[in-house]
């Protein structure tokens, strides 16, 4: 055994065990060597053991005593821990470490296996540099990181840290010198190049990175390596593209990699191809660094930008695969007047990473495995715009959306069901009082004719409502299920729950154990998960539920909780196995069986563009995920006096939001407010939400019971009268444009294929039109065919 930077204590059989207080004592032990030794599963019984409710390490402490190595170690406190040699390690840029440790792990927390990396003058750069973490591990498993000495980085200290409530073992901690990235990489030019006349592409081989100058516009955008990753071994370029072979540095994997330019674009792809495990994401192409006062263009839900600037955005990791992330394939970024967008071409096992370079934000692709390996060739298409803006940015990714058979409009899907047309300009209510036939006659009473009835009736309330020309629906799902054992235990148990698909049917995650999914309060005040209902599997439920009821119930529409929501998920039960591109598959096969075979209305929550062919409407599209109000799923009815900081900025945000699901699919599908964050939840924002909806051209979402509709039936009618007049008029229409007026973006312009233009004033003072007519403060005008004004 070579120790690095001191003699360690021999490491025998048995767990190295340290732990750190954040008081003014603090103890260590370790063992850290160059070893060839293949990983074995334990054999001991020598135990760290943690009980604790917060972070266990965010800052380390000088003041040390080395400890002899002791069998076990409890941590019953709340404050931080970790385990780490008592001094840090020298290092010099370039080399690769593999760290690697045996842990076994229970309870809900989390372990990982990280290094803290220093600059020369000792202060901390990367807390969780080369993080690799592990939870429930159901027996023992070995964690390893490799990971690349940045430049300026003259010391390391490895450690274990975790998050939350756990119980682990450890064993084997190892930290290895694996040699040095310029020993692996050949006699290479430094750049290599390729041009198309549009664009001027040079693939950088220190680093891979890439700099592309659009030669219209006189524009250079540079990538700026965000991590040491990936190395290049070897490069070539040929007349419109250039072949590399690159080292991924936390997996070994030797990865091919093409950029290939498109002839007479201002395009170019860039494909990877690999074989082999991957046991940590794939964080290539680098990053295109941002300029100050350029924005973000982000399709979460309907639509966000993020100045670069703004130092209250936190970094964030948004999937490609869910509702829950972006849910359209793309990102760009833009000053107003050029933009450039990333396209991910293959987005089952995608995400894209939100993170700071230079202090500014940027976006990095991410490969995820599938099912623990590189799997298929994994494809990313960058588009420049010499003249255009988020924009320009969507309806490119409308043409892609056209091609690859995503877009399919409101009108074609009338003609496979008529009652299609309910749906546009109705608002769409959830109430839960028993008589809810009163309560429409009276909304139709009150001029509120078009009406999306969301909640389940008897047969004959439904067949009356469908009399009136009410779009009749009622809630489903086919994604939880709880284990029947739960029942006695917990507050009430859900109708729509497929009992019987417990336990045969639910999904089975990679460490072998069941995935959970919503939790519901028990009578003892704890939380119940259910179990997931594997999306292969789910399609037979549905079948058997959805075409007998039919038979009594006669409902024009189903609205099917979670499908579009949740994320496209990986199953290892050896019955049912799963990709999470199967997964996605089998999401669209029910959602097909219910708008096709079933001849429904369909609706699910959230959204993702996967769905556009299948579906009419999404709750939730409009409601940026992030910020909404806490726990919006659970509490719904709670109407919000005070109004959250993030609700605000963000949701409602006019200097934040962009309508970029309607620049692509408003003729498709329409948005509407998630149920636990519609129109009327927070009274104070109300007029701002009706707002939104009528430059977005969409509906609104009312809920409430008998007193709340009583007691503010004026102002139902009023949001219904402004909101649904236009939604109705543009609904089956493109939206073909989107404008700031004013540059706080207080005021804004949409225009649709129809020929309808509306002009919203989200600020303080009136807004004078070229025509000489004004939008008042919180007003709006609707342009060409005038309907009302307020």
């Amino acid at each position: 055994m070579k120790a690095l930077e001191q003699s360690a204590p021999t490491r025998a059989k048995s767990a190295l065990v340290g732990f750190l207080f954040l008081v003014p004592l603090a103890f260590y032990a370790i063992s850290y060597a160059i070893t060839d030794k293949q990983p074995q599963t334990p054999i001991d019984k020598t135990t760290l053991y943690i009980r604790h409710k917060r972070f266990w390490c965010t800052i380390s402490r000088h003041a040390s005593t080395r400890m002899n190595i002791m069998p076990e170690i409890k941590h019953l406190g709340d404050r931080d821990w970790s385990f780490a040699p008592s001094s840090q390690i020298r290092v010099k840029t370039g080399e690769i470490f593999r760290l690697s440790a045996w842990v076994k792990l229970e309870g809900p927390g989390s372990a990982t296996l990280c290094a803290i990396t220093y600059d020369a003058n000792g202060r901390p750069v990367d807390w969780v540099y080369g993080a690799r973490s592990v939870r429930s591990t159901g027996g023992w498993k070995h964690l390893e990181s490799r990971f690349v000495i940045p430049t300026g980085i003259p010391r390391i200290l490895p450690r274990l840290i975790g998050n939350g409530q756990a119980t682990v073992w450890l064993d084997d901690f190892e930290l290895t010198r694996e040699g040095n990235i310029m020993e692996m990489r050949g006699n290479l030019p430094k750049t290599l190049s390729i041009s198309n006349g549009l664009l001027n592409v040079t693939f950088n081989t220190d680093d891979g990175s890439l700099t592309v100058v659009d030669v219209r516009a006189n524009r250079t955008w540079r990538q700026r390596a965000a991590a040491q990753d990936v190395v290049v071994l070897s490069a070539q370029a040929a007349e419109n593209r250039i072949q590399s072979r690159l080292k991924h540095i936390p997996s070994g994997l030797d990865i091919t990699a093409e950029i290939r330019m498109e002839p007479k674009l201002p395009e170019f792809t860039v494909s990877l191809s690999a074989k082999g495990e991957l046991p940590t994401p794939l964080r290539y192409p680098h990053p295109f660094v941002t300029e100050s006062g350029t924005h973000l263009i982000i399709p979460m839900n309907e639509g966000i930008s993020y100045p670069v600037d703004d130092p209250s955005i936190e970094p964030m990791w948004l999937v490609a695969y869910g509702g829950h992330g972006i849910c359209m394939a793309f990102w760009g970024v833009t000053d107003g007047k050029t933009a450039q967008m990333g396209l991910l071409e293959t987005p089952d096992d995608a995400s894209i990473s939100i993170e700071r370079l230079g202090g500014r934000l940027c976006v990095a692709p991410v490969w995820e495995a599938q099912k623990g390996a590189f799997g298929y060739q994994r494809v990313l298409r960058y588009i420049f715009f010499h003249q255009g803006d988020h924009v320009a940015i969507c309806k490119r990714y409308r043409a892609y959306a056209k091609k690859i058979g995503l877009l399919k409009t409101l009108r074609q899907k009338l003609k496979e069901n008529p009652n299609v047309d309910l749906l546009i300009g109705a608002v769409n209510v959830w109430c839960w009082e028993s008589d809810a036939l009163s309560i429409v006659r009276e909304m139709q009473s009150a001029g509120i004719k078009r009406i999306l009835w969301s909640q389940a009736q008897k047969p004959d309330v439904i067949r009356s409502m469908n009399e009136m020309g009410i779009l009749t629906s009622r809630y489903d799902i086919y994604q939880d299920v709880m284990d029947p054992a739960n029942f006695p235990r917990i507050q009430w148990v859900h109708s729509d729950w497929p009992t019987e698909a417990w336990p045969k049917d639910i999904m089975i995650g990679p460490d072998g154990d069941w995935v959970r999914g919503w939790e519901v309060e028990g009578k003892d005040g704890k939380m119940y998960p259910c179990g997931v209902v594997c999306d292969k599997q789910a399609l037979a439920y549905a079948r058997k539920r959805i075409f007998p009821e039919l038979q009594t119930h006669p409902y024009r529409c189903r609205f099917i909780d979670t499908t579009t929501a949740s994320p496209w998920r990986e199953c290892y039960h050896p019955n049912h196995p799963m990709t999470r591109t199967e997964s996605r598959q089998w999401k669209m096969k029910l959602l097909e069986l219910v708008s096709q075979e079933a001849r429904l209305v369909t609706g699910s929550e959230t959204g993702h563009d996967a769905a556009v062919p299948y579906v009419h409407y999404f709750e939730g599209m409009l409601s940026l995920g992030p910020y909404r109000v806490p726990d919006a799923g659970r509490n719904m009815l709670r109407i919000w006096d005070k109004v959250p900081e993030q609700v605000a900025k963000f949701q409602v945000g006019y200097r934040y939001r962009l309508p970029l699901w309607e620049l692509v699919y408003h003729d498709c599908v329409v948005a509407q407010w998630y149920w636990g964050d519609y129109n009327n939840k927070l009274p104070a924002i109300w007029d701002l939400r009706d707002l939104f909806n009528i430059l977005y051209g969409t509906p609104p979402m009312f809920m409430f019971t008998r007193d709340m509709w009583e007691k503010n039936k004026e102002r139902f009618i009023r949001s219904y009268k402004d909101v649904c007049a236009v939604a109705r008029t543009v609904g089956y229409a493109e939206m073909t444009n989107h404008q700031f007026l004013t540059p706080d973006r207080s005021v804004q312009k949409t225009e649709f294929s129809n020929g309808i233009s509306v002009v919203v004033n989200f600020g303080s003072s009136p807004h004078r039109l070229p025509d000489g007519t004004q939008v008042p403060p919180m007003g709006y005008r609707v342009i060409k065919r005038m309907l009302t004004q307020r």
